[in-house]
């Protein structure tokens, strides 16, 4: 599969504007063309660890036209930090396949200014549009843009927190929408079990949330539990749905690159709301089947190997004209026969402790 070709034309003083200050978040205006097409576009960096690395990431907003294939803003992450380039898409695809919803993306071939910056994964921005898109109702987005969105009063270095909704930042909709995330943290913490089991299928789509569990332990992202997600109450049923983004450190790698243990991450995860669901025997219930079914037919080397395989079939003949990696066709081979590894370990682990969910 032929990787797309996106330029990007900037003021050369304007790139140098984002360069001299990394952490701003104004965009500065450009040109964007895609094949024939030619979009104008407000360019700025994007993510936290990745700001500081050679090869960056990038957040692009739409201004003429100011939708583009149903789509104001998308993201063109770098992926440095994955030897694979791939964990991101892989994961979210994955959280796709198994019903949740997950933002879809694919890689292109960045050029700024008419020099190759190198493959980048585009991804879609998890907001209105998207709803839109996928014909779902119209509700407030909040996304959990640092570890304090653990669900706890406390803050992960145990410090009590001075506001129930640290860690939040409000992605569609108003700033009053966050006191449904108070609500949500305040039950959580404050319920007694039959108030709790009572009371949070009313503010929480259970199923949905089990789905998405499933998806963090088989992936093993050590931080999809407090940080990597976002909170989407459905206009409809008034219940918040949680979806992933950044998944780069999975599949067997941690957000560095470096190897994770198999083992790492327990099945029954680690933050405050998982330990109250998993607590009622029908909440546990409904997430074992749910892993047991991604285990037997999704989490497998016979349905990713393909999968994989494809993926990076199709970067190979691109890798070469990255001037930010060092990797080769090999490399991804032998990162092929990682992740593999990493998904049989991960699986007969998690079949293993399977008794610890009946």
């Amino acid at each position: 599969m032929k990787l797309q070709k996106y330029e990007i034309i900037i003021n050369p003083k304007l790139l140098n504007q984002l360069d001299s200050d990394i952490w701003a978040d104004e965009h500065v205006p450009a040109v964007l063309k895609i094949g024939t097409n030619q979009y104008t576009i407000g360019l700025t960096y994007r993510g936290d660890l990745i700001r500081k690395k050679k090869k960056k990431s990038y957040n692009i907003v739409f201004q003429k036209p100011y939708l583009v294939n149903g789509a104001h803003e998308i993201h063109l992450n770098a992926e440095f930090s994955d030897i694979s380039l791939c964990r991101n898409k892989l994961s979210l695809d994955f959280f796709d396949r198994i019903g949740v919803t997950a933002p879809h993306s694919k890689h292109i071939l960045l050029y700024i200014n008419g020099v190759c910056k190198g493959i980048y994964l585009e991804l879609e921005s998890f907001d209105q549009y998207l709803l839109q898109k996928r014909n779902l109702p119209r509700g407030p987005i909040i996304y959990a843009t640092n570890n304090r969105a653990n669900f706890s009063l406390l803050t992960p270095k145990k410090k009590l927190k001075t506001k129930l909704n640290e860690g939040y930042t409000v992605k569609y909709g108003n700033k009053t929408d966050l006191s449904a995330v108070e609500q949500l943290v305040a039950m959580t913490n404050t319920l007694s079990n039959e108030e709790f089991e009572n009371q949070i299928t009313t503010v929480l789509d259970v199923n949905e949330y089990m789905r998405w569990l499933a998806g963090v332990v088989c992936t093993q992202n050590f931080d999809g539990f407090i940080h990597n997600y976002a909170l989407y109450q459905n206009g409809e049923t008034n219940t918040f749905e949680i979806t992933p983004w950044d998944y780069d450190g999975t599949w067997g790698r941690n957000i560095h690159g470096k190897r994770l243990r198999y083992n790492y991450i327990p099945i029954t995860g680690y933050n405050t709301l998982t330990a109250r669901l998993l607590y009622f025997p029908q909440f546990k219930g409904v997430y074992r089947n749910i892993l047991a079914s991604a285990l037997e037919m999704d989490f497998t080397i016979e349905t990713q190997e393909g999968i994989i395989e494809e993926l990076f079939q199709s970067l190979k003949p691109y890798v070469h004209l990255d001037p930010n990696i060092e990797i080769g066709a090999e490399d991804l081979d032998k990162e092929k026969e990682f992740i593999l590894d990493f998904i049989q370990k991960r699986s007969d682990f998690l079949k293993q402790e399977m008794i610890k969910l009946q």
